[in-house]
């Protein structure tokens, strides 16, 4: 933590506003966070960073890099990992001195990612969190479960927070990285479509949960090549904006009749562009494919 976090207090006073001390010795947490060495004492510390040039973990591996050291240098270390391996674009001078950098996925929603399965972890389990870039999509793999209470599902919409390592994650709430509102899982998903990204997925895949972002595979130039028509476009840019579209709404926004609209939907599922949620009726919709044909 930097100076103006600690302000004019002592390192001690301030282990202790954290709780970090506890009869008259430093709390694991305390190690974690702010020790000099924390691989002295635990052996598990280690985030795993990989690149992947394909969709598969499959040798060869474009580039890894193992990070270790006190909490907030590794979570550091692994976005800016994962930033290195995506695409971006360098905006204008316009709007300040510096001209902004915009990445594929929003440094936000990687950070999220990354901090949640840090912080979150359970860290008497062996394994070590992994985080994987490949073609079509960033894997952050967290050894451990949800705490009680908590579901993939429930992460999709507001809920209150449950933090399975209490004393590591006030201090991170109070520089930020991470907030007590609970709503970290919920900004991720809004952040990505706010980016024109499919939604994120939550997931528990044995002894490790999974955060899966997904790229936008969908560029203009592979959509060039799909021989879609106009609407189909317009449709495809509606969802990244709003996560899916129904029958009803695709008439609606293009103009077009029912009979059209099941047409034109149903073509880019065979495309492999969308995939369909339920059968007929209101609640079917269709969403963007994830995975590149």
């Amino acid at each position: 933590m930097c100076s103006s976090d600690l302000g004019s207090r002592s390192p001690k006073d301030v282990l202790q506003n954290f709780k970090l001390i506890r009869d008259g010795q430093l709390t694991n947490a305390a190690i974690l966070l702010f020790g000099r060495d924390p691989t002295q004492f635990f052996n598990n510390l280690q985030v795993h960073c990989f690149h992947f040039h394909g969709t598969e973990k499959r040798k060869p591996i474009a580039s890894q890099q193992p990070y270790e050291g006190r909490i907030f240098e590794v979570i550091d270390e692994a976005v800016e990992f994962v930033l290195g391996k995506i695409d971006r674009s360098v905006g204008t001078h316009a709007m300040s001195t510096q001209a902004p950098v915009v990445y594929e996925i929003p440094r936000s929603v990687i950070t999220e990612a990354i901090v949640n399965a840090v912080a979150h972890r359970n860290y008497c389990h062996n394994g070590f969190v992994q985080v994987i870039v490949f073609s079509d999509r960033v894997e952050v793999w967290n050894p451990g479960e949800l705490p009680p209470g908590l579901t993939p599902e429930r992460l999709r919409e507001p809920h209150g927070p449950i933090p399975r390592n209490p004393l590591i994650a006030e201090p991170l709430f109070r520089v930020e990285y991470i907030q007590k509102a609970g709503t970290g899982t919920t900004d991720m998903i809004a952040d990505c479509r706010r980016a024109g990204l499919p939604e994120p997925d939550f997931e528990q895949r044995g002894p490790h949960f999974v955060v899966t972002i997904w790229r936008d595979w969908l560029t203009t130039s592979v959509l060039a090549g799909c021989n879609l028509n106009d609407r189909q476009l317009r449709a495809i840019a509606h969802v990244k904006k709003t996560g899916a579209i129904a029958n009803s709404e695709y008439q609606q926004l293009m103009g077009v009749a029912k009979r059209t609209a099941h047409r034109d939907l149903s073509a880019l599922v065979e495309k492999e562009l969308f995939v369909k949620i339920g059968t007929r009726g209101k609640g079917a919709h269709y969403k963007l494919q994830r995975k590149g044909p």
